[in-house]
């Protein structure tokens, strides 16, 4: 049978490095997990009660299309508390996790045929569901210098959308509120599309993130449970949309999804009241970014880029290596360390990078950095 030639998009390389470290595993080998962006946190305790206590007496069936309106008015209330917006919960979109907001978003405003500009290094699924969806994506090399964020000099004429994230991944570096303003200055009277990437919202270390909201409402804003939440599996996120957007995006969700699962929206209607809980977690996360910031360099990945957020460590090896895919293969063989090749993140740069996770528990965490450290010194 044929194939779409829209259909032929890369392989997620970080989740074949998933499925080595899974067959270790099931050869009896102890991985440690630095390589999937996925806290080891469950959903907050009162979520998952709250969902319980539902099951008990609701079937769960089909919710509207764009989300149950009181989990839009309780993310339109998280707005209010963490960035001092005022929102309102009609331009909030309930969505089966960032990934359904993007599919979404990039079928709300682009058309096929058009060119969207993003950071590399950056999240590589942007890459290909544009691709998915005959649109072509246009990478912005960005640099150290500028901490991995695009600016916008280097926006490309004749784009028709730009997508950013702070905190990125896989660099954990955020945009400051006078980077963002300009970068969305800069789209606006070119009427380029500006989507804002929130996912990270919520795991900083030292200033809190910035909100493209508290900036303009002319930019769709994606957001997710997946993250700070710790409730990836769940598949629930949610965006933000121009007010005369609402209606296509409804229309498009009623298509394409019927609803996001009742279920998880239950359980991610609790979790936003779980703020001890999940900056319980943040707290983890603090403590094994110190730690990697101290361990990486000792082992020998010195090359790093500062993160401010998120929980990832974004390295150059170019003095080590330039093939990352290898790299990380005989890492995972000799160390017994599951990290991601950077070729997921930059194709043309990224043979000479290699990112690592800290989401999990400092214990993991710990251990992981002294077998890095022994395979290192084992190597030369």
């Amino acid at each position: 049978m044929r194939f779409s030639s829209r259909g032929q998009v890369d392989p997620f390389i970080v989740m074949d490095v998933v499925e080595a470290a899974r067959a270790a595993e099931a050869a009896g080998r102890h991985i440690i997990h630095m390589e999937v962006g996925q806290p080891s946190t469950p959903a907050p305790a009162q979520a998952r009660a709250a969902l319980a206590k539902t099951l008990e007496r609701d079937s769960l069936g089909y919710t509207v299309s764009l989300g149950l309106p009181a989990l839009r008015e309780g993310i339109a209330r998280l707005y209010a508390r963490w960035y001092g917006v005022d929102l309102d919960p009609a331009r909030v979109v309930v969505t089966a996790g960032s990934s359904g907001a993007f599919v979404l978003a990039f079928s709300a405003l682009f058309d096929a045929g058009d060119r969207v500009a993003l950071g590399e290094p950056g999240y590589p699924s942007y890459r290909q569901i544009l691709r998915a969806m005959s649109v072509t994506p246009v990478g912005i090399q960005s640099r150290p210098e500028n901490r991995y964020q695009p600016v916008p000099s280097e926006i490309p004429a004749d784009v028709q959308g730009l997508i950013v994230a702070s905190p990125g991944n896989p660099s954990g570096t955020m945009l400051g509120k006078p980077q963002l303003a300009a970068l969305m200055a800069e789209a606006a009277p070119r009427d380029i599309a500006f989507i804002s990437d929130e996912i990270y919202h919520g795991l900083h270390y030292g200033d809190r993130a910035v909100s493209a909201l508290e900036i303009s409402d002319q930019a769709y804003v994606i957001n997710s449970f997946s993250k700070y939440f710790s409730m990836t599996g769940w598949r629930v996120g949610w965006m933000v949309v121009p007010e005369d957007h609402i209606r296509t995006v409804e229309r498009l969700a009623q298509n394409l999804f019927i609803c996001p699962p009742h279920a998880s929206q239950i359980a991610a209607l609790a979790a936003l009241d779980c703020i001890d809980e999940l900056e319980a977690n943040r707290a983890v996360y603090a403590e094994n970014r110190r730690l990697m910031l101290e361990g990486l360099p000792k082992a020998g990945f010195t090359k790093i880029a500062p993160p401010d957020g998120a929980f990832y460590i974004y390295a150059d090896v170019s003095d080590l290596t330039q093939d990352s895919v290898a790299f990380a293969a005989e890492i995972l063989e000799k160390a017994g360390v599951a990290v991601t090749p950077g070729l997921d993140f930059d194709p043309r740069r990224g043979a000479r990078t290699l990112r690592f996770s800290y989401a999990r528990a400092t214990a993991d965490i710990a251990e992981g950095l002294g077998r890095l450290t022994r395979f290192m010194a084992a190597r030369g």
